[in-house]
């Protein structure tokens, strides 16, 4: 009689579950549709009187109606100067051709410029519910902070005023960054071999992450800080710092941000360069006046997250 042969059983190697998101509760007024369509609709009754706005004296002149550059519209040359030269201390080119592409299709009709920046902060706000929701699995959370976004006294400002379009335009490609990143994180899917495939998909993602940062900081460089964004990120809602465990694994994650710190790096060098002659020296404004104005604005600005008061412009 032959002997019988023993099965060996081979551990099954620890691979970490992700969560799975639950699905979408099936009555209507749950649906992210609707979610967004009330998004919009609020955010639409309170910002649609900016379409009777005219143009003010604060920037709008350098940045539209007095600016030769911007009123020939969206030209070979316009394109040129926008990417070439330093205007109003700063060097945001996608910015300035967003002003020329507005020129062309509404010429100094003030309310046409207004009514992109209100599309563009619907866009933002949509992007970001959608964002939230993708990473947390969780709607009504998403939409709450949305509306809060999008109804916030704070953003008034970014969308009423024709020369803050660099700060919706610039969020909306920040948004769009982070976006692409977590569809980049999810096609890596939950191996944690540091090995593992950057297949076709996490590749153009990724790609496209990084091209959005680049433009989201030719409209204003305010996103250098994205990269720790990301970071913060990893550690939530996306979980990969404990995905991740063992600390040559970690570096990873930083690695792999080495493209946009390299973006955000180049950023600085050309803001600086570009607000030489609105920086103040030291001899002007010491370290400690400096430091101290910095520590009262922050908590200015967090005071008035939560009291939104006296915002007018005196």
């Amino acid at each position: 009689m032959g002997k019988a042969k023993k099965t060996v059983r081979r551990a099954t190697p620890n691979v970490p579950v992700t969560p799975i998101t639950p699905p979408p509760a099936s009555a209507w007024w749950s649906s992210a549709w609707f979610v967004s369509l009330a998004l919009v609709l609020f955010t639409l009754a309170v910002y649609w009187p900016v379409a009777r706005f005219d143009f003010v004296n604060y920037d709008d002149q350098e940045y539209v109606y007095e600016n030769p550059h911007v009123l020939k519209g969206l030209t070979r040359d316009g394109v040129v100067w926008a990417f070439s030269k330093v205007h109003s201390s700063n060097w945001h080119p996608v910015t300035w051709l967003s002003h020329m592409l507005d020129v062309s299709v509404f010429g100094l009709w003030a309310g046409g410029h207004h009514l992109v920046n209100l599309l563009l902060h619907l866009a933002n706000t949509l992007l970001l519910c959608g964002l939230l929701r993708g990473m947390t699995g969780a709607l009504w959370r998403s939409a709450l902070v949305a509306a809060l976004f999008a109804l916030h006294p704070l953003h008034v400002e970014s969308v009423a005023w024709i020369a803050e379009r660099k700060d919706v335009l610039s969020t909306c490609f920040g948004l769009l960054t982070l976006m692409f990143y977590a569809r980049y994180v999810r096609s890596q899917g939950t191996s944690n071999n540091q090995h593992s495939t950057f297949n076709v998909q996490g590749r153009w993602n990724y790609v496209v992450a990084l091209g959005c940062f680049a433009l989201g900081l030719m409209s204003k460089p305010m996103l250098v800080t994205w990269p720790f964004v990301m970071l913060l990120l990893d550690y939530w809602p996306l979980k990969r710092i404990e995905r991740f465990r063992p600390s040559a694994l970690r570096v990873r994650l930083l690695v792999e941000k080495l493209p946009f710190f390299a973006l955000s790096a180049a950023s600085c060098v050309v803001t600086l360069g570009a607000q030489t002659g609105a920086m103040r020296t030291l001899s002007e404004f010491s370290l400690v006046a400096r430091v101290s104005n910095a520590l009262v604005s922050y908590v200015r600005y967090l005071g008035k997250t939560f009291w939104p008061a006296e915002l007018l412009v005196p």
